[in-house]
């Protein structure tokens, strides 16, 4: 038997890095992000031998292991590990000879939320295997728990929830770990010309999210008031976003990246690069009139909004600098499951 999955990458528009706590505890949080056609995706195999094979096709990495209910988190392959030994613990499935295999659609550390999404994804093939009965609350905040509580990676909640709910959101955080998922129902035509108008760019070099986000972290535990500041003017941020999105203000939405592009700069070091600043400058003289870079920054996705026809011209300039342009569309689902009888 097969059961497979996958569950949409997102970009975050409004909000980034008000979800991530304590800044979230104790001022609550506010993100309005959007799911993509770029996904991780999960295929669990059922085998007649005694060992558990973890594949990762993107990162060309496998381990093998003899059957156990607990597999080692040793640095490789945790995600996948960290979510078979929940789920032991937790479910006590029986134990039998499985092959996993992982493939995320844009690389670790890109800005796109691929290691939640990834691990929202290998849930989802378990829940498919296992006949799991989770709401998209449940299986969102059980993916959150295995990162940050089991495995003890540093990060925000939205990307979970994002790849879990997929479509636009606007999501709250508040203390507790309390999460409230408000989907916005945009006219179509809207969101085709927001798809029509941005362009998604891999500036090719990722970074590790989680120095970012514990400095972020350490601003708020300190009272670091530059810092708090910052990320209240990213609520607002997103609030402006979703004005702009349900009543087709359009082509104010360069404006609204661009305001949330100076905030975030604010929230800790490193947010941006002397590479960046000059990607952004050369888009900017090209007509964009406004972008930011997707996740906690440092490197990876970058969006620029492209008002009437300016995009051609950014591409054109984002050509000469290195990278790469992703084509994408906006997509509505979440994570999906299904399975295919041997």
């Amino acid at each position: 038997m097969l059961f497979r999955s996958k569950a949409p990458l997102r970009i975050g528009l409004a909000g980034g890095g008000t979800d991530v706590s304590p800044y979230s505890d104790e001022f609550g949080g506010v993100i309005l992000n959007a799911t993509l056609s770029l996904y991780a995706h999960t295929t669990i195999e059922t085998l007649t031998e005694s060992v558990v094979i973890i594949e990762s096709i993107d990162k060309q990495e496998t381990e093998t292991h003899t059957l156990h209910n607990q597999l080692p988190i040793n640095g490789t392959l945790d995600l996948v590990k960290g979510v078979y030994n929940r789920l032991q613990n937790d479910y006590h499935f029986p134990l039998q000879g499985l092959r996993i295999i992982t493939k995320v659609d844009a690389p670790a550390g890109s800005g796109l939320g691929t290691s939640s999404t990834l691990v929202v994804s290998i849930i989802g093939a378990f829940k498919e295997m296992l006949q799991l009965k989770m709401s998209e609350y449940e299986i969102a905040h059980y993916a959150y728990e295995i990162e940050r509580n089991d495995l003890g990676l540093a990060g925000g909640k939205q990307d979970q929830y994002a790849a879990t709910f997929g479509g636009f959101n606007f999501m709250e955080f508040s203390a507790n770990n309390k999460v409230i998922v408000n989907p916005l129902r945009i006219q179509p035509s809207y969101v085709n010309e927001l798809e029509n108008n941005l362009v998604l760019y891999f500036t090719s070099s990722t970074r590790e999210s989680a120095t970012i986000i514990k400095e972020q972290q350490k601003n708020v535990v300190e009272k670091n008031v530059k810092s708090i500041e910052a990320m209240h003017h990213l609520k607002d941020q997103a609030k402006m976003m979703k004005e702009a999105l349900l009543m087709g203000k359009i082509d104010t939405i360069g404006e609204i990246l661009d305001y949330g592009f100076q905030q975030k700069k604010d929230m800790a070091a490193n947010i941006s690069t002397a590479a960046i600043e000059n990607i952004y400058k050369a888009v900017k003289s090209a007509g964009a009139t406004g972008g930011k870079i997707s996740g906690a920054g440092g490197g990876g996705f970058m969006i620029f909004y492209c008002p009437k026809n300016t995009k051609y011209k950014v591409i054109e300039t984002l050509e000469t600098l290195g990278g790469t342009i992703r084509n994408f569309s906006f997509t509505h689902d979440g994570l999906t499951t299904w399975t295919i009888p041997s």
